[in-house]
């Protein structure tokens, strides 16, 4: 019988996996995940798990059976599985995530963190515009689909900045 992994092995298993991995600006991929699940904390540890293991299975050797015998709670795997890439638009992996408020909070904090202005600008102009407005037009759907004050805590962590795109007094 597997026993439920701690977040400290969750956070190892998330480092091993991306060992070697850079993201977009050649910084280690780890510290995204990290960013991520940072911004997760307020919702505790299973969010945090969550946020450090969401690109395990599409950007690693990790398969979702892989994750559940090593540990991974089955509602962090559901969330991690509702994030991961599948073949369709954007737009409509989206939408996907947004019926899942715990998808939908990881997303916001991948959101977040990718479109942190000291990460952007590395990236050469032409790409930097693309996905600001990528990451801009999704930020529309993720942030009605949650509370204000749940948009709030993420991007209060992770990138504060985007504050100021919080639309005021709005409903989830």
């Amino acid at each position: 019988m597997t026993t439920t992994a701690t977040l400290d092995q969750i956070r190892s298993l998330a480092k091993e996996a991306h060992a070697g991995q850079t993201d977009k600006i050649g910084s280690p991929y780890f510290w995204h995940v990290e960013a991520v699940a940072n911004g997760l904390a307020p919702f505790g540890v299973h969010m945090q798990m969550a946020g450090l293991l969401h690109d395990v299975i599409e950007d690693t050797k990790w398969t979702a059976q892989e994750l559940l015998h090593a540990g991974v709670p089955g509602d962090v795997l559901l969330t991690v599985l509702a994030v991961t890439n599948v073949p369709c638009s954007y737009e409509e992996k989206i939408r996907f995530i947004t019926r899942s408020r715990e998808a939908t909070l990881v997303k916001i904090a991948d959101n977040a963190h990718n479109s942190r202005e000291d990460r952007a600008k590395h990236l050469p102009e032409d790409k930097r515009k693309r996905l600001a407005r990528k990451y801009s037009a999704a930020r529309k759907d993720l942030w009605a689909a949650v509370s204000e004050e749940e948009v709030r805590t993420v991007v209060s962590i992770v990138n504060p900045s985007l504050l100021k795109e919080i639309p005021e007094h709005r409903t989830a």
